[in-house]
């Protein structure tokens, strides 16, 4: 009877967890094929602020790219992606180091799944003594899962000194996390961990190396316009600008 009644409360759970309610804690859209964008929330200068991550579905198993930002949602993730594919999450990629991607590293490798992050993104978790992933990339890895093939690919500096974009070259899916910022922002957000003179140079490189994405995932606020690699350019360009002039300014 109790086993009867957790899997209806599980299975309502994950009901409403695939709506569009804007109330909900987790929610999880269809990007294409077998690629799901899931957002959880929490709290940033007073404001509930959405962070997007990614999850595929591959024969073998379902790899997670980056952890809920909610730590009340790493459970339910699992649950509602077992409850809508049948597949357990076999692989968790950390983009870097900050609470809203690599903050479930710890919960998802004791539940015996495989986590990834690269050097920097480890060296800086030891720095600051938080819990690491068990499996430490190469700047540039490639992998394949089932039927498909995407790169871990570390750009240069810009949001945070570690962070790495994942590239699907036949379906040109670009997870940028918060390398990207959605055409939504007004703003380069956090900086407290940023280089913003690199960031431009960091841009030029995803933009040169995987050639017109169809889909381009930014780490925070709306997904669906591909324009957010450029908008976060232009953001970056200005905040360069304004940085440049504020100097002369104060040299005079």
């Amino acid at each position: 009877m109790r086993k009867t009644v957790f899997l209806f409360l599980l299975f309502f759970m994950a009901l409403h967890s695939f709506g569009q309610s804007k109330n909900l804690p987790l929610q999880i859209s269809h990007l294409t094929g077998d690629f799901y964008i899931y957002r959880t929330f929490n709290d940033y200068k007073g404001a509930k602020i959405s962070a997007n991550a990614m999850y595929l579905v591959t024969e073998k198993g379902v790899v997670l790219f980056d952890a809920p930002w909610d730590k009340s949602q790493f459970q339910p993730l699992l649950d509602s992606i077992k409850i809508k594919h049948n597949k357990n999450v076999i692989m968790v990629f950390a983009t870097h180091s900050h609470d809203d991607r690599a903050g479930g590293l710890d919960f998802y490798r004791k539940k015996g799944i495989k986590t990834y992050s690269c050097k920097l993104t480890d060296e800086i978790l030891k720095k600051k003594n938080e819990k690491r992933a068990e499996f430490i990339l190469p700047n540039d890895t490639i992998f394949n899962v089932g039927k498909y093939k995407f790169e871990a690919y570390y750009p240069g500096k810009g949001h945070a000194p570690d962070n790495i974009v994942v590239w699907f070259e036949k379906e040109k899916i670009l997870y940028g996390g918060c390398f990207v910022k959605s055409t939504e922002a007004k703003d380069l957000g956090y900086l407290g961990d940023s280089d913003v003179k690199e960031w431009a140079q960091s841009i030029k490189k995803v933009q040169a190396k995987f050639k017109n994405p169809q889909y381009i995932i930014p780490g925070h606020d709306g997904w669906t316009n591909i324009k957010s690699l450029d908008h976060t350019m232009k953001m970056v360009y200005d905040y360069n600008l304004s940085s440049t002039t504020s100097q002369k300014s104060g040299q005079k």
